[in-house]
């Protein structure tokens, strides 16, 4: 059971969304509430799927996160609509464009990186391949030189020092 109404915690979450921005510690200063139950309002108003940007007042500072949120909002608008939404929300819908570039470019990359993890661990499986083949050879080198050692010494222990030696 909250201790304030929901109709004041919606006008507090209201002053910290576009266009007005206000930063949590202006508004527990202007409302005198706890920076903690603003923080916790934000959280859940968040998870709710409200677009409150964290720590600054200017748009192109929000998180990624709250670019993103943006972004997915605005995706299936038309542009009468995108532009009520900006205006409401005091945007321009350039950077609304530019998010989504971002978005983009950003998926892209993960792919190119995902390819190039790929192919780096094929090339990684290939190398040590090569490697363990090569161990394999000389070990059985260093098995054989063994046992033709280990034969010369029986050999000489049997008949002796051989006469060519000398």
């Amino acid at each position: 059971m909250s201790k304030y109404p929901s109709e004041r915690k919606q006008a507090i979450l209201r002053k910290m969304a576009p266009p007005q921005n206000m930063t949590v510690a202006e508004l527990a200063v202007e409302e005198g509430i706890s920076d903690a139950t603003l923080y916790n309002w934000r959280k859940a108003a968040r998870k709710e799927g409200a677009i409150l940007p964290s720590n600054s007042a200017v748009p192109d500072k929000w998180s990624s996160a709250d670019k993103f949120r943006t972004v997915l909002q605005t995706a299936t608008m038309t542009q009468a609509e995108l532009s009520a939404y900006c205006r409401k929300h005091g945007l321009y819908p350039e950077q609304i464009e530019a998010w989504k570039a971002a978005c983009v470019a950003g998926n892209d990359r993960a792919d190119q990186q995902t390819r190039q993890s790929r192919q780096a661990a094929r090339a990684n499986k290939r190398h040590i391949k090569t490697l363990e083949s090569e161990v394999r050879r000389k070990d059985k080198a260093l098995a054989e030189t063994a046992a033709l050692l280990t034969l010369s010494k029986k050999a000489e222990a049997i008949w002796g020092h051989s006469s060519e030696d000398d």
